[in-house]
């Protein structure tokens, strides 16, 4: 959790001022698009090989590779003088691995099947702390001077590193199964391929689920700043706040709900109800008019996300087997990496093409489709019988 707040805290100060750097290098919505996008396209080639790396040789290892890759990515930030080299910095972050599906499937090794949701909720909690301070950290120090925010990211990386290797060891050996028979050898492309050659199968709909519904979400985020520049008159100084607004509610709602809403109605029930909060938050901003209806819109949209991602990604880890949840875990990265490349070019487009309330109608129409995959997925993640109590 430690490790998982900082990392997104570096993440969170950079991300929201992104759209302002672009656009005042000349960038337009498109632009913004491809740029949000990069960091997916390369860690969606690289999460797969990361997540059996960690397979094989720990969750540790990987997950310093990753924050090295983003402290070299954020000093390149700070002195961004070009789009390309802001095109850069988000690449070798990307091609880095990232840390987020490593952190996911230590916690799962960690946990118990029944309390992963719960556990991940924590730890997206964790994130969702850093997604609150970071953008107006990043506010704050980007008036001493436009290097600050990427370099003050760059030393909580090495920070983290530090914390990494002093205090997260591994729990587990490497390429050994938790009732210690050896691993099956997948290699990471049949595994990615596997997703689209048997779409049937729980581990495939889980996937997919989460990679429709979180290129959904990131994509119409990418695009937020604009649209709240245009009808709301946002600036680079404002952004922030919005993004604090949302952190804070993730990590009220992760921290303190969860779990109870998790215990009452089980992993798949919840994940279907958020589905439909975020799609109705996507549409509320969209009609959004004033600061009450904005605020109400996007206010359901942590609500929607804590109750599907966690509850997604804890089932996916009790369907695939223990030697094999790094890299499915990447894998799912990898299919959110294509969606989160691929949604914010599109939402770029239709941003500049169609109005500017066209991403949010697009985006809500995706991700109400992923509902019907997610049908009879209680008898592969059961609630647990724990003293005659069904959890």
């Amino acid at each position: 959790m430690v490790a998982a707040f900082i990392d997104m805290l570096g993440m969170l100060m950079i991300l929201p001022l992104l759209p302002f750097y672009a656009k005042s290098l000349g960038a337009g919505g498109l632009v913004v698009g491809l740029l949000v996008s990069s960091f997916s396209v390369a860690q969606l080639l690289s999460a797969p090989i990361w997540g059996r790396f960690s397979d094989k040789y720990g969750r540790r290892p990987a997950l310093m590779v990753g924050l090295g890759a983003s402290a070299v990515a954020y000093v390149v930030f700070a002195f961004a003088d070009s789009l390309w080299l802001l095109f850069l910095s988000r690449i070798v972050q990307g091609a880095g691995g990232g840390t987020v599906s490593v952190i996911q499937a230590y916690v799962a090794d960690a946990t118990r099947p029944e309390d992963r949701a719960k556990s991940l909720g924590w730890l997206s909690a964790a994130t969702n702390a850093g997604v609150a301070l970071g953008p107006v950290i990043g506010s704050w120090v980007q008036v001493w001077s436009k290097h600050t925010p990427g370099l003050v990211a760059a030393v909580l990386c090495i920070v983290n590193m530090a914390f990494a290797w002093r205090y997260l060891t591994e729990i587990r050996k490497p390429n050994v199964a938790q009732d210690g028979s050896k691993s099956v050898r997948r290699g990471s492309r049949e595994a990615v391929l596997r997703v689209i050659s048997h779409p049937s199968e729980p581990a495939s709909r889980l996937v997919l689920i989460y990679a429709l519904s979180i290129g959904a979400f990131q994509g119409t985020t990418a695009i937020l700043a604009l649209f709240l520049a245009w009808r709301f008159g946002v600036t680079e100084n404002t952004i922030g706040y919005v993004f604090m607004y949302i952190g804070t509610l993730s990590v009220v709602v992760r921290a303190l709900l969860l779990g109870k809403v998790v215990d009452r109605f089980g992993e798949p029930r919840l994940s279907r109800v958020g589905l439909v909060l975020l799609a109705a938050g996507l549409l509320g901003i969209s009609f959004s008019r004033d600061y009450f209806t904005l605020a109400i819109a996007v206010g359901l949209l942590p609500l929607g996300t804590a109750f599907t991602f966690p509850c997604v990604t804890a089932m996916l880890s009790r369907v695939v087997s223990s030697t094999e949840r790094g890299l499915y875990m990447g894998v799912q990265q990898t299919y959110g990496g294509i969606t989160r490349v691929a949604f914010p070019i599109i939402l770029g487009m239709a941003f500049d093409a169609t109005g500017q309330a066209s991403p949010f109608w697009i985006s809500a129409a995706m991700v109400l489709g992923t509902l019907a995959m997610g049908r009879d997925l209680e008898k592969y993640a059961p609630r647990v019988q724990t003293g005659g109590v069904s959890k």
